[in-house]
């Protein structure tokens, strides 16, 4: 049998002062439950889970509410980890929730857009099939062909289409991107430091549930820093040796960070099918977790929707020359003048012909190109006002769609000198940049892509 001397009285209440005070912390509470047993540890109590974008997401929630548009139903995909990323003693090193998270995330938007189950539909698809065998009631008769049967009839079509759904995955876990520190010791007194950091990526897109095609993909990384500091000391005491180590280490909450980009890519996704912007509301963001959820902020200052409405662009913006051919609209060409200042309003002499472009096509369709008659005739009786619009489903990247209007405009360009008319009478008046995501909604179901004034 190992024996050991004993220690001094004041040093062991030393340590045992300092290991408990290290061990339990201040916020906790002992509380028995019910009579005979053990106390229980109580800490904080629960509250909503918030990240540093609720602000972004009120702020989307009011757009959304004061666009008035109808709300648009999004399913949820598959957030999966691909990482690969496992530990034998901490299992998974990401979340493995992805897809509740983003759940959450269109649940934050204050039901401006209405989120259809399909990530586990398995109760509902139960009920059905008990349905179909004429097994599930309500506990009422009900009248099917002047019968009342005990069971529930189904006539179809009562779950609700998506427009979109959104899917992606956790693709990269770096770890020690940049790492640093410090150790020392003298007369047996030391003292360590060290900092780490390492980082996350999520890559998502948003899916046209009838056509399959994905209108945007966005992919976002987050890093995450930590710190460990400590020291130590060791003394003989007689026959008596004391070792004090005491330190303390924090990391920024990975999953936290994870639920945080989820959101963030939540809001691009949304407003750019919405055809909102969303610089607006990515501004807001903060680099602290704000105690106010989004449900509560949008709750709160739904009175500044109208101000909001009224700060959304306009179809104003600043004018930009155009050009003719491949090039791009925003330089200046000799055969495609350019004015100086556009038209705010129809004036008199001037007549406005729509042109409508199918979506995602440059080429003039037949009821387009008939169109192009009837402009040379008004162009000769005067200023003729040309509106290049669309079906406002189509939802292209900003630059996507530059390029696209570049070409729309050279084909009515063409259409219309072949017909005679000079290129110097076209001038562009408005379109919006390369980089406005913001959709310009025209006469029902269309949106504006640029004008044009012919005067000859």
């Amino acid at each position: 049998m190992i024996s050991f001397p004993p220690l001094k009285p004041g040093i062991v209440v030393l340590v045992a002062a300092l290991l408990s005070g290290c061990s339990t912390p201040m916020s906790l509470n002992r509380q028995v439950v019910a009579p005979g047993e053990a106390p229980v540890l109580m800490g904080t109590p629960v509250r909503s889970n918030v990240t540093p974008l609720e602000g972004s997401l009120a702020c989307l929630a009011r757009k959304l509410s004061a666009a008035g548009q109808p709300p648009l139903v999004i399913g949820v995909g598959d957030i999966k980890d691909f990482t690969g990323r496992y530990s034998i003693n901490e299992g998974n090193v990401v979340t493995q929730g992805g897809s509740l998270m983003l759940f959450s995330a269109l649940g934050k938007l204050g039901g401006t857009v209405r989120v259809a189950e399909r990530f586990d539909p398995t109760i509902a698809e139960r009920e059905l099939g008990y349905m179909d065998r004429r097994q599930l009631g309500n506990g009422q008769t009900q009248e099917v062909n002047g019968q009342k049967v005990p069971w529930l009839p189904y006539y179809g079509g009562t779950i609700q289409a998506t427009d979109f759904y959104i899917a992606g995955g956790i693709t990269e876990v770096n770890y020690n991107i940049a790492s640093g520190g410090a150790e020392a010791a003298l007369n047996n007194i030391g003292f360590k430091g060290r900092t780490y950091t390492q980082s996350v990526a999520i890559d998502m897109r948003i899916v046209d549930t009838r056509s399959l095609m994905v209108i945007d993909a966005v992919s976002l990384s987050k890093q995450f820093t930590g710190y460990e500091v400590g020291a130590n000391t060791f003394r003989f005491f007689g026959l008596s040796l004391i070792d004090v180590n005491v330190g303390t280490k924090a990391q920024e909450p990975l999953q936290l960070g994870i639920r945080a980009a989820i959101e963030e890519a939540t809001i691009r996704l949304v407003s750019r099918v919405s055809g909102l912007d969303s610089a607006e509301c990515l501004d807001l963001r903060t680099r602290k977790v704000q105690p106010q959820t989004s449900e509560q902020q949008f709750a709160s200052q739904t009175n500044a929707a109208p101000a909001l409405a009224k700060a959304a662009p306009v179809a104003k913006p600043a004018v930009n020359p155009a050009v003719s051919g491949g090039a791009s609209l925003n330089t200046a060409s000799p055969g495609f003048s350019s004015i100086s200042d556009a038209p705010t309003a129809k004036s008199n002499a001037e007549e406005i012909i729509r042109v409508a472009f199918e979506p995602g096509e440059a080429a003039l369709g037949g009821a387009a190109n008939a169109l192009a008659d009837r402009i040379i005739v008004a162009a000769s009786k005067g200023v003729v006002q040309v509106f290049i619009v669309t079906r406002d489903t189509e939802s292209l990247e900003p630059g996507k769609r530059s390029r696209l209007l570049d070409q729309r405009v050279s084909s009515l360009l063409a259409a219309l000198t072949n017909r005679g008319l000079r290129r110097e009478a076209v001038n562009m008046v408005w379109r919006p940049t390369s980089t406005d995501q913001s959709k310009y909604r025209d006469a029902a179901g269309l949106q504006v892509l640029a004008k044009l004034r012919i005067t000859t």
